[in-house]
């Protein structure tokens, strides 16, 4: 607990902290917007919606929620290495392992409501910004909702959001079939990328190193993802497919795997599927037992 309490001073106590989550906030409704005013007039389709809420732009590895999460993380250790709490000779191998750990269960809740509060403003920001012609189809549609949020209203004697107040249109945007899993997935995605982040800062005793990493190890991943279920003989999971923000490597190298449309093809791997399962475990754990194999041989964190 001592741990817990001392990494969230630290974390709380510094300017950089408040400037790198109000400054992500900042770009992320930016980006939102602009992507939102761009889209043509029509139906808005639930991947395309789901990119407009998370502001994931093509060529950029992770959404800009995802990245100040996994920066914040590199930040909380790089500034621990520049001033350390503790003399070197006080700061036993589990003492650096309990603040390592402390760190990353204070980024993960802040990765959490970071999300949260990423999501809650894109929403805004993009009903405000979508062109006059495009229609989401959750609002008119009871069909288009997703299955949770339609058996929720039909609890309450409400057959789909039409029957809904005008104010609670924007909320449309995340009751479509398929986007709240997917918001849900773009919350646990922060939440990684602020851990990976706490990792490879630990692994380079470097901040900036830290980063650059976390930006390299999606498209990386993604890519040695797909070769791994091409060898498998399974295409890449069509919700992922659609889904996935970070697109660099797999549209350029590995497009085939989208399939034109993008429609399901038959025998497609599923979310669960253990080569896809596996070859996503296997990095974060390797990951992990670097970062703790390498405390062994540091006398400080």
């Amino acid at each position: 607990m001592r741990d817990l309490a001392y990494e969230l001073r630290r974390l709380r106590g510094l300017r950089s902290t408040w400037l790198l989550l109000a400054a992500v906030l900042l770009c992320d409704v930016v980006v939102a917007a602009v992507l939102a005013s761009q889209t043509p007039a029509g139906p808005l389709a639930a991947p395309a919606g789901v990119r407009l809420l998370t502001a994931a732009v093509p060529l950029v590895p992770l959404p800009f929620a995802a990245l100040g999460a996994g920066l914040l993380g590199a930040l909380s250790y790089g500034h621990e290495v520049r001033h350390p709490g503790l003399a070197a000779s006080q700061v036993t191998y589990f003492r650096r392992v309990r603040l390592l750990l402390a760190k990353l269960l204070v980024v993960g809740p802040v990765a959490v409501l970071l999300a949260l509060v990423t999501v809650l403003l894109d929403t805004v920001a993009v009903h405000l910004a979508l062109p006059a012609g495009v229609t989401v189809p959750a609002w008119t549609d009871p069909e288009a909702l997703s299955d949770r949020v339609s058996e929720a209203l039909g609890a309450v004697g409400l057959s789909g959001q039409a029957d809904l107040p005008g104010v609670l249109a924007p909320v449309a945007l995340v009751v479509g079939h398929g986007v709240p899993a997917a918001l849900l997935a773009f919350v646990l995605l922060t939440v990684v990328a602020a851990w990976t982040g706490v990792l490879t800062a630990s692994l380079t005793r470097s901040a900036a190193a830290g980063v650059l990493l976390l930006c390299a190890l999606p498209p990386l991943l993604e890519s040695g993802v797909a070769l791994l279920l091409r060898r498998t003989g399974r295409p890449w999971p069509t919700r992922a497919a659609e889904l996935l923000p970070f697109q660099s490597g797999i549209e350029w190298a590995y497009g085939w795997v989208y399939g034109g449309a993008r429609e399901a093809a038959a025998g497609s791997a599923a979310l669960t599927d253990p080569a896809l399962l596996a070859a996503v475990a296997v990095p974060a754990v390797a990951l992990m037992l670097a970062a703790l194999l390498v405390q062994v041989r540091r006398r400080s964190l």
